[in-house]
């Protein structure tokens, strides 16, 4: 079976963790991960997404923060604090460090991302084939309000979640250079060629959304005859982890599973889903979706541990299939 999956960082990573533990050996498995909340920092080009998906699959992902490595150290950045360096606010731990390192020889070598993060994938070994989305820079900003100007200002994803720490309310998302992006070589293929399309439980906005609003991507996905299943990042009215209820609320959009499923549309209508997983806790919204023409059921939705996110997969997997009869 070919498996593509589109995916953001943590909770995306969690879940294809828990999809290879299910999969044979035969089975192979894409992951399209989201670029547009890199950004240059210290003169070196930082990946999180691509760099949770990386850490996570290959064993290398410190478990508890769910992103950047284990046994982690931060001498660097305590030295580049003490010089005035800005900014402070974002981690960049000693070992995580080395991979941007390589990462930015490359990319000044001439090499485009995606040839580079084979290369990073070499050392892991994840199990998986990532690309990214795009070799091309998109960068997802956040329109905030400028009380000093009487206006609006756009700061940087990562500086709005992890700086501001999410905090000011959202007046808007802007991906720049979306619109110029093309698709990173092999990405259109494998959604084109897979059997089985995923969303894993991904934020809607500025993960899965920034995916597909690359216009090869998202038309690949449109027309794929393969099933495309997605998993509600909300239960019960709230993003399990992340900030996708902030995001949700701030372009007005429901924060909610059906909420999720309405912003992404039924494939026969020309939006993303044939299918949608939602928490047993909103099963009440099965039926809303349903409404939407697409197939839906009430499933457990929490990874508390590697066998519930194993049932995840499961579900999405068996989804599928009834999808393909």
């Amino acid at each position: 079976m070919r498996i593509t999956a589109l995916s953001g960082g943590v909770g995306g990573a969690r879940f294809l963790r828990g999809l290879c533990d299910v999969l044979g050996d035969d089975d192979q498995v894409t992951v399209v991960g989201n670029t547009a909340d890199d950004i240059w920092l210290f003169g070196l080009k930082i990946c999180p997404d691509l760099d949770t998906l990386m850490y996570t699959l290959g064993g290398g992902i410190d478990e508890q923060r769910g992103w950047g490595r284990s046994d982690e150290t931060w001498r660097a950045q305590e030295e580049l604090a003490a010089y005035g360096v800005q900014p402070t606010w974002f981690g960049l731990g000693d070992r995580d460090l080395a991979t941007h390192v390589v990462r930015t020889q490359m990319l000044r070598a001439g090499y485009p991302l995606g040839e580079v993060t084979a290369a990073l994938c070499a050392r892991w070994q994840p199990g998986v084939r990532l690309l990214p989305m795009s070799d091309d820079r998109v960068e997802t900003h956040i329109l905030i309000d400028d009380d000093a100007a009487a206006g609006r200002r756009a700061v940087h994803f990562q500086e709005y979640w992890v700086g501001m720490r999410a905090a000011p309310p959202v007046r808007g998302v802007v991906a720049v250079g979306v619109e110029t992006a093309t698709a990173a070589p092999g990405v259109v293929e494998a959604v084109l060629e897979a059997d089985v399309v995923l969303l894993p439980p991904s934020n809607p906005i500025v993960s899965i959304g920034t995916i597909v609003a690359v216009a090869q991507i998202g038309q690949a996905v449109r027309e794929t005859a393969a099933p495309v299943v997605g998993l509600s990042p909300i239960v019960g009215g709230a993003a399990v982890r992340g900030m996708a209820d902030q995001l949700l609320a701030g372009l007005g959009i429901e924060s909610s599973a059906a909420g999720i499923a309405e912003h992404y549309g039924a494939r026969a209508a020309g939006g993303l889903l044939d299918g949608w997983l939602v928490h047993d806790d909103d099963f009440a919204d099965v039926e809303r979706v349903a409404q939407l023409g697409i197939e839906c059921a009430a499933v457990p939705l929490l990874m508390s541990d590697g066998a519930a996110t194993a049932g995840m997969a499961r579900a999405a997997l068996a989804l599928a299939a009834r999808l393909q009869c």
